[in-house]
């Protein structure tokens, strides 16, 4: 019987390294790379080698705007000599994310990606679970009369994901005109 070759990481951990980039539920190069446990130039480098196996539902390449956003939106700003990317990062998709362990061709990486993917299916049935329900609701809305709408009232505040209540970090300027 062969041991693993990482301990497991959380799906928790995965879970916060998923952002969504244009509609579509991704993790950016440098994320993915730390899970594989190779440097994002590694995987970058793979990624350029084989082109061909990265079709553009597989992978995304930022644009300018897209990457200057997420920077000031991690606070990740830094000033000096070297603490700039050369290159636009790559966000990978789901399948992307698997491509890229195949081509680094690693023990950690194909171990690391199986996890991914449970993360994946994982969001996609809370997500199926949240429709479900949601049509259920309005079933039983139509179902019953109007003395039970402050319950379903009740229960449509409940399913509604949480107010982001942080304030942003860092210093925000008034604009007035």
């Amino acid at each position: 019987m062969s041991s693993k070759p990482t301990a497991m990481i959380p799906v928790e951990r995965i879970e916060q390294t998923i952002l969504l980039i244009r509609g579509h539920k991704v993790i950016l190069d440098t994320d993915l790379a730390s899970l594989y446990r190779v440097p994002t130039k590694r995987l970058n480098e793979q990624v350029r080698r084989n082109r061909e196996r990265f079709p553009e539902d597989f992978l995304i390449q930022l644009t300018r705007t897209e990457y200057d956003r997420l920077r000031s939106q991690f606070a990740t700003l830094k000033t000096g000599r070297g603490q700039h990317r050369k290159y636009l990062p790559y966000a990978f998709t789901e399948h992307g994310a698997l491509m890229a362990a195949t081509v680094l061709n690693s023990p950690v990486a194909v171990h690391v990606s199986i996890q991914i993917v449970r993360t994946f299916v994982r969001l996609r049935q809370i997500l199926a679970t949240h429709v479900h329900l949601a049509r259920r609701l309005v079933e039983l809305e139509q179902q019953y009369d109007a003395q039970f709408k402050v319950v379903f009232e009740a229960l449509r505040a409940l399913m509604e994901p949480p107010k982001r209540t942080k304030k942003p970090i860092g210093f925000h300027a008034e604009h007035r005109a």
